[in-house]
């Protein structure tokens, strides 16, 4: 029986596998998964959790492929969707950690704003930390904060709501999410840094959608993309030509 293309959590929910080589697996992340440390255990939405457990298992997908090991390398929001990098050992989780470290993976997300921007494109630049007065969310700090970069474009421009591609040059925490509420265009359904209250029953307008990155053991570029048409109708947009 050919290994499956997705993983089968013991919850029976399943989530698709966008690419695969000995050293990675680049998984689509559903909405509503944290990730945070196996050992964390104050939800049961803790994506490590579940797929350690999975594993231990002995679950059809992990044992296909004599999987022992997997861990994230990187982090996305927990309703933020889209392509999420695992590695396969300890080693290929430095390797491939470096590579964000050192701003080598190209990242690109899609982000459903609040408002018609009035450029086509721009840049924010503004520096980054935690927010003294409110914990688990982030502000601008001019004095103390930690670089932060992203460049936005216009996809796609409604009278409520756009459509607009970021990249993220750095990694700061909710980079993308603060860049744009101080650029006057925040998320849609962003109960953090969106208008307050939020609009009832929106989910966050947040996906990763691409990730590029020169291999450090294939010794080549590795490019990988995840669906954007489901995420475009959600929220009414055309499909992205790709």
């Amino acid at each position: 029986m050919a290994r499956p293309n997705y993983i089968e959590l013991p919850t029976g929910e399943q989530i698709n596998i966008l690419y695969e080589d000995r050293s990675v697996m680049a998984i689509d992340k559903p909405r509503g998964w944290m990730l945070v440390p196996f050992s964390w255990q104050k939800t049961s939405r803790n994506l490590q959790a579940a797929l350690v457990s999975s594993i231990a298992n002995g679950d059809f997908w992990a044992r296909s492929r004599n999987l022992k090991f997997l861990r994230f390398v990187h982090r996305l929001d927990a309703e933020t969707s889209g392509i999420l990098l695992c590695a396969k050992s300890l080693g290929a989780v430095d390797s491939y950690g470096n590579l964000f470290e050192s701003r080598k993976m190209e990242k690109v997300y899609l982000a459903v704003v609040h408002g018609t921007p009035k450029e086509t494109e721009w840049t924010c630049r503004l520096p980054l930390g935690p927010d003294p007065e409110q914990r688990a969310r982030m502000c601008v700090d001019t004095r103390e904060g930690k670089e932060a970069e992203t460049t936005f474009r216009v996809l796609q421009a409604g009278p409520r709501i756009s459509l607009v591609e970021a990249h993220p040059f750095t990694g700061r925490t909710h980079q993308i999410r603060v860049h744009l509420n101080e650029s006057g265009y925040p998320i849609v359904g962003d109960d953090l840094y969106g208008p307050q209250p939020p609009a009832p029953g929106k989910n966050l307008g947040l996906r990763a959608i691409s990730l590029a990155y020169p291999d450090p053991f294939l010794r080549r570029r590795i490019q990988i993309r995840s669906p954007t048409d489901t995420f475009c109708r959600e929220y009414g947009f055309d499909i992205i030509a790709r």
